[in-house]
């Protein structure tokens, strides 16, 4: 029993370390591209519109958007890491060389999940250096960015290795992060307090789910949030553990994996 734990924690990270030297090796590609994007909303949203829109929450408009901007590229880049790599493992064929391993299901995906939330935490890592320089962040709450950003990188990694299962091509995953996930980041509350929103739009919001990751980081950096911090942590965990139990039930049928 001890040998073959032995054996799924050698399986576990020699996945993971491809993985973390998959997007590594080609940093200007991965890491340079969301610090330059980024770079480009702090001074056209920060500079620029910062004066003009005043102080919200009590806090310079700057320094206000910073954990959004830093939470959408960890959104971004933990999913396009998942997605793009397990596709490309199905597009290759190599992945069966994992499913027919000894390698449980569970390890595969921890694997993955764990070179998304490598590649989110770095991008992000960076992304707040980048935030420094425009603006002054103090955390409030240590704990708490560390966990929501850790869950946040974990829940979207999940989401592409769903959307990478189902792709059939390549185009099929840039359909997810266009129409779905680009929309639902700018509608959550990365640029602004949904306190300004009419009460019907108000609710609306609550239904999605990025505005409470958004809020629960802005929390634990800044001390502000519009949404019970209790509350967004537990919607978050409910979508990572729905997430898990349908990423494992759709390996273990083989979907999308199987001609």
């Amino acid at each position: 029993m001890k040998e073959r734990g032995q054996v799924y924690l050698i399986a576990y990270l020699t996945l993971v370390r491809k993985e973390i030297t998959r997007f590594l090796r080609i940093w200007p590609q991965t890491i340079l591209p969301p610090a330059v994007t980024m770079t480009l909303y702090f001074i056209i949203f920060g500079q620029l519109m910062g004066p003009r829109i005043g102080a919200m929450d009590g806090l310079p408009y700057m320094s206000y958007i910073a954990p959004g901007i830093i939470m959408m590229s960890v959104i971004t880049n933990s999913y396009a890491n998942v997605v793009s790599s397990f596709f490309s493992a199905k597009f290759q064929k190599h992945i069966e060389e994992l499913l027919v391993s000894p390698m449980p299901n569970s390890l595969i995906l921890a694997g993955y999940v764990t070179g998304g939330i490598g590649r989110g935490l770095m991008v992000g890592l960076v992304v707040t250096c980048v935030a420094l320089l425009f603006t002054d962040l103090r955390v409030h709450e240590p704990a708490v960015v560390v966990l929501v950003v850790t869950l946040t990188a974990t829940l979207f990694s999940l989401g592409g290795f769903i959307n990478a299962i189902y792709a059939r091509k390549f185009d099929d995953i840039s359909i997810v992060p266009t129409f779905v996930l680009t929309p639902l980041t700018y509608l959550g509350g990365v640029f602004y307090s949904i306190d300004l929103l009419p009460q019907f739009w108000q609710r609306v919001s609550l239904g999605n789910p990025i505005l409470y990751m958004v809020n629960a980081f802005r929390y634990g950096m800044l001390g502000v949030t519009d949404i019970p911090i209790d509350r967004a942590l537990l919607i978050i965990t409910g979508f990572i553990l729905a997430l898990t139990l349908l990423s494992l039930h759709l390996l273990r049928r083989g979907t999308g994996l199987r001609s």
